[in-house]
C-alpha cells in the first residue's frame, strides 16, 4: 500500500494551519507551500478539497488566506483522508473464487483497523510547535 503525495501534502498542511491555530494570522498558500514544500499549484486543489469537506476556511483578499474550522484536537488523520481521497482502504469489489469471501472478510478488518488507527491521530499531535522537537537531517 502507498500513501499518496495528496495525502502527504494534505497532511504536511493541515499540521501547518495547526500551528497557527489560535494566532489570529491567517496562512497565505504561497506561505504554506514554503513552509511545507508544497507546490503551490498542487496546493490549491487540495486547499480546495479541505473547504469543501468543512476541515478549513478561507478568506479572500490581500488579507485573506486560510484557517482551520475547527480546534486541531477535534481534526482526525481520518478527516483529512476521508476529505482528499475518499475512504481510507479501497477494495476492488471483486471477491470471486474459493477464496474470495475470506479475502474479503480480511480485508474488511485490516480497513477497520486502518480507520480506528487514522482517527487516534489528531492535528494536534502532528504539529509540533517547540522548535527543539523539530528533526533535521
Amino acid at each position: 500500500m502507498k500513501v499518496s503525495v495528496k495525502i502527504d501534502y494534505a497532511c504536511r498542511v493541515m499540521a501547518e494551519l495547526a500551528r497557527l491555530h489560535g494566532s489570529g494570522t491567517l496562512a497565505q498558500i504561497d506561505h504554506l507551500a514554503q513552509t511545507e514544500a508544497v507546490p503551490a499549484n498542487f496546493l490549491a486543489q487540495i486547499l480546495g478539497k479541505l473547504r469543501t469537506h468543512g476541515l478549513i476556511t478561507s478568506r479572500r483578499g490581500s488579507l485573506g488566506g486560510y484557517v482551520l474550522a475547527r480546534s486541531p484536537e477535534e481534526i482526525s488523520l481520518y478527516d483529512i483522508l476521508l476529505a482528499v481521497e475518499g475512504e481510507c482502504l479501497h477494495l476492488s469489489g471483486n471477491f470471486q473464487g474459493r477464496s474470495g469471501r475470506r479475502l474479503k472478510q480480511v480485508w474488511g478488518e485490516i480497513s477497520a483497523d486502518l480507520v480506528k488507527k487514522t482517527k487516534s491521530y489528531t492535528l494536534n499531535q502532528l504539529a509540533t510547535k517547540n522548535p527543539a522537537e523539530m528533526y533535521y537531517i
